[in-house]
């Protein structure tokens, strides 16, 4: 399967996207790919996405994505919830993994593994007590400035 990768520069860093099968696969933070304009659709559907995202412009994705063969049941399941949380609102650890009738610590595993951040939006569950991590850092990490950011990028564009 032919895999495409590209590096967006967005206002939280570097973001490189890649495509592979006719869906986006991953969403890494930092620079790896080519930055020039994307070839293949896919990644192409996703550079706008996520410039209209950063633009307050959209608050859904609709790029096909395709989580990893090897990802467990529970981990689907997280992801699939994760898309369903709003635009603009958050979720706790703990009333998701009510929802799903599991742990809290379970459910933010699977945040932290999740391949494609921003478009199945993780950044939108935080703890019982405060932003809680992203990306498997915690808050006061660079990863929950970006988080702290996409929050309230929301908020804003919620009106």
């Amino acid at each position: 399967m032919h895999t495409s990768e590209l590096t967006l520069t967005t206002p939280v860093g570097p973001l490189t996207l890649v495509a592979e099968g006719g869906a986006l696969v991953a969403i890494r933070f930092g620079a790896g790919g080519p930055t020039a304009a994307p070839a293949d659709t896919i990644l192409a559907q996703a550079v706008r996405e996520i410039e209209e995202y950063f633009a307050g412009e959209r608050t859904r994705f609709t790029v096909p994505v395709r989580f990893p063969a090897g990802a467990s049941a529970f981990r689907l399941r997280v992801w699939e919830a994760l898309r369903q949380i709003p635009f603009g609102e958050v979720r706790t650890y703990g009333e998701l993994a009510r929802a799903l009738g599991t742990s809290p610590r379970a459910v933010g595993g699977a945040c932290r593994h999740n391949p494609v951040p921003l478009v199945v939006p993780c950044h939108r569950v935080v703890s019982r007590s405060g932003l809680g991590g992203y990306a498997g850092d915690w808050e006061k990490g660079a990863a929950g400035s970006v988080k702290r950011f996409l929050l309230e990028l929301e908020a804003r564009s919620r009106g």
